[in-house]
């Protein structure tokens, strides 16, 4: 009996599915048009701070392990 149990094939840790995101892709124009309004919001803005946080979310799909 101590043999068999060395044959089991599942693991203590959970299986857990990565699901990589698509990544859309901006022409240079409209990254330049959205620079320039960004440009125009108040300093410390909210929806700066979340353009922020976009940014780094797209650089971790971009690296994210495809199957």
């Amino acid at each position: 009996m101590i043999s068999l149990t060395g044959c089991a094939t599942g693991g203590s840790e959970p299986c857990i599915a990565t699901v990589c995101p698509p990544v859309v892709e901006y022409s240079r124009e409209f990254q330049a048009r959205a620079a320039e309004e960004l440009d125009l919001l108040p300093k410390h803005s909210a929806i700066a701070e979340m353009l922020s946080d976009y940014a780094v979310m797209r650089e971790q799909a971009r690296t994210c392990p495809r199957p």
